[in-house]
């Protein structure tokens, strides 16, 4: 019983002490994000049951532009030429801090929020990666500093985007271009993880552009010697990568995606189609892999004596990462503390880790120290890369699934419809305007991430990787 009390009044002493060092803009911010709390779960929520593809979440953007508006941010829709991307902002002059909202979903992973695997609608899209939370969060780190400001606690701007197509088509690349980024001083972002950091780590730049080949049909027994298959070209073109990867850099990456084959058994196919992707954490060695692969594909038309067509649909750059920004993002992330997590949302944490093969260990909400930036990282890609290379960017990770958790998967969906989810997504709104605070309040922060983010591009010049404009037809 002694013990007890003393393990008590040892936890009564550390909250305390948090509360302590919380200025009284952060215990506004952080009232801010618990009085939006259950409207912003449920933004989450219906994101999540909408589920909505990339550049068709015409739902999904409406429910958080209209949040924002409600809300008295100034909301333009429709910006880039991208009818579901949108901006929000509010307060005049500088600084002016933007900070990202996604909510596109994946096709094929529909799931309920049971631990098992179970589609809520067979075959149907899902949160796999989170962004129906990514998006909530955001608007509710936007609206608390838009409520400092508006105080007359904080001066500046907050500027909150609403960025679609992160999972397919990479619409920031064309918010770029559109200069939505051009008056911000540094970009704040997160994403749903498995853990809680201060993101330092970088990611892999990639293009993707599709292939298509043209042949000649004809019957494929009675006269095939009439025929110019375009299924051979495909079949020659994909061997050919598949030897390649012997000779690439182990940093390096290429995925394909036969999207035609041909129809039935017995015609020659005179069509077929193939979408390649072509990745490596630095964009400068990726580009050189992508002048090879694309040079095989017209080997491959002259093996098979057909015709061929390159068609690029996006591009993105690796995350250029700024470790002062990081730095600061750190420092909020020990004053809020971990995650707690009640004894049903461990047993569903664990529940899920057995049902996907993991060590069942449940949730892992402690907060990691700042990591050394990794030279040659792995992972995944995002079109942050392109904003980051734009403007500073500052990049946080939260725990809404239980760890080692398969990510791109029903897992995920699973967890961000319910509490687990709720509860790093409500994590990562305050963690995120409680960074914003420090920027706005402090200019010499303002101007040390500036200054990282200057040494680290150098002397590269930023060239967006696409070609026209967005594919908004090609769903």
């Amino acid at each position: 019983m002694k013990r007890f009390t003393i393990l008590v009044l040892l936890c009564l002493v550390s909250l305390n002490l948090t509360a302590q060092k919380l200025s009284s803009n952060k215990k506004a911010i952080i009232a801010s994000v618990e009085a939006h709390k259950e409207n912003l779960i449920q933004i989450s929520d219906s994101i999540w049951a909408l589920a909505e593809t990339a550049f068709n979440e015409s739902k999904s953007a409406e429910v958080l532009a209209d949040y924002a508006e409600k809300n008295g941010l100034k909301v333009t829709r429709g910006v880039a030429d991208i009818p579901t991307a949108f901006t929000a902002t509010y307060g005049t002059g500088k600084p002016v801090i933007s900070v990202l909202g996604e909510f596109d979903a994946l096709p094929g992973l529909s799931q309920k929020t049971e631990p098992t695997k179970n589609p809520r609608i067979d075959g149907a899209p899902g949160h796999g990666c989170g962004h129906n939370m990514f998006g909530a969060a955001s608007l509710g780190a936007a609206i608390a500093i838009k409520e400092q400001i508006e105080a007359g606690k904080l001066k500046g701007t907050v500027k909150f985007l609403g960025t679609p197509a992160e999972e397919k088509y990479f619409a920031k690349v064309w918010m770029v271009e559109a200069g939505l980024w051009d008056d911000v001083d540094v970009n704040v972002s997160w994403h749903p993880g498995a853990n809680i950091e201060a993101d330092v780590q970088s990611g892999l730049s990639l293009i993707d552009f599709i292939v298509e080949f043209y042949g000649q049909a004809a019957h494929a027994s009675a006269d095939p010697w009439n025929g110019r298959s375009a299924s051979d070209a495909l079949e020659i073109y994909t061997t050919g990568i598949n030897y390649y990867r012997e000779h690439i850099r182990p940093t390096s990456r290429i995925h394909y995606h036969i999207q035609d084959g041909g129809k039935v058994v017995n015609v020659v196919p005179d069509y077929s189609k193939i979408w390649v992707r072509v990745r490596d954490p630095k964009r400068k060695i990726m580009l050189p892999t992508y002048e090879r692969v694309k040079k095989m594909a017209e080997g491959a038309a002259i093996m098979a004596n057909v015709d061929y067509k390159i068609s690029l649909v996006s591009g993105i750059y690796e995350v250029l990462v700024n470790r002062s920004g990081g730095e600061i993002m750190q420092k909020n992330l020990e004053l809020l503390g971990p995650i707690s997590y009640t004894e049903e949302e461990t047993a569903f944490g664990k529940a899920i880790q057995k049902a996907t093969g993991k060590p069942e260990v449940g949730m892992d909400s402690k907060i990691e120290s700042l990591r050394e930036t990794e030279k040659n990282p792995g992972g995944g890609s995002t079109d942050v890369g392109d904003v980051s290379w734009n403007v500073p960017n500052i990049n946080l990770s939260v725990t809404v699934a239980p760890k080692d958790t398969p990510w791109h998967s029903w897992a995920v969906v699973a967890c961000g419809g319910m509490s687990i989810g709720h509860k790093g997504m409500v994590y990562a709104s305050k963690a995120m305007a409680m960074t914003m605070a420090d920027l706005f309040e402090n200019p010499k922060l303002v101007t040390k991430v500036k200054e990282e983010f200057e040494s680290r591009k150098g002397s590269e010049k930023y060239e967006a990787m696409i070609d026209g404009p967005p594919p908004l037809g090609n769903n």
